[in-house]
């Protein structure tokens, strides 16, 4: 009787190590895209402020009654 809950027990010991495994490798993904996101986020924030630079120095050349020389 104990060997065989001793085989029942060795034959599902590589499905929990799959499983862990498995679980493993997703926290690493939720973790690789948290950063992905946060990059995203930043280069995002980057090119809108190189836009709004833009932006104003284009008003600023076209201002009324500026003097170029």
């Amino acid at each position: 009787m104990k060997d065989e809950q001793q085989e029942l027990e060795q034959e599902h010991e590589p499905e929990r190590n799959d499983n862990e495994t498995i679980l493993m490798a997703l926290d690493q993904i939720s973790q690789t895209i948290d950063v992905m996101t946060s990059v995203v986020g930043r280069l995002r924030h980057f090119v809108q402020e190189q836009e709004v630079t833009e932006d104003m120095e284009v008003r600023e050349a076209m201002r009324p009654g500026r003097t170029l020389h």
